[in-house]
């Protein structure tokens, strides 16, 4: 919470770095970065995941299309160099509390749901994420009802 709060009030004082540049102990690369390998780890990145992808990203991290389509393409990058997703998880496990390392677990159903259906594999990913982050097993599954929830066609 401290370490939120502290970030807040740097960001608002302006002291926070350029935007427009993700470092790798940045969080929000680290984040892109898991959700980049859930929708990777099927073979491909379909175009429904990719849209999903920036649409949270944007809104989450509050970026424009360009920052967005920059830390997209960082976090590919840094997708392609990791071993594991340790290197990614353990970023957020130093950077974030635990109700925004459940954020990044809901950010990561938001993008599995793009297409409408869960694979096998990517909820694997999500189980592994979160585990590494510390999220527990009752709140990754209430996380993914509720975004099933929601992104449940409406019967109009």
């Amino acid at each position: 919470m401290l370490r939120s709060l502290v970030r807040l009030v740097g960001q608002l004082a302006g002291e926070a770095a350029d935007p427009q540049e993700f470092s790798d102990s940045d969080y929000r690369l680290a984040a892109t970065a898991l959700l980049v390998h859930l929708v990777s780890v099927d073979g491909d990145m379909n175009a429904a995941e990719r849209q999903r992808l920036a649409e949270v990203l944007r809104q989450r991290f509050s970026l424009d299309a360009d920052a967005t389509a920059r830390l997209i393409a960082a976090a590919i990058d840094k997708d392609r160099e990791a071993v594991d997703l340790y290197a990614f998880t353990s970023v957020l496990n130093r950077a974030l509390d635990d109700e925004e390392r459940r954020r990044v677990v809901e950010m990561m159903w938001e993008v599995v749901y793009a297409d409408g259906r869960v694979d096998e594999l990517e909820d694997n990913v999500v189980w592994r994420a979160a585990d590494l982050l510390n999220v527990p097993s009752r709140d990754r599954i209430a996380l993914k009802r509720a975004v099933a929830e929601a992104e449940a066609p409406s019967e109009d």
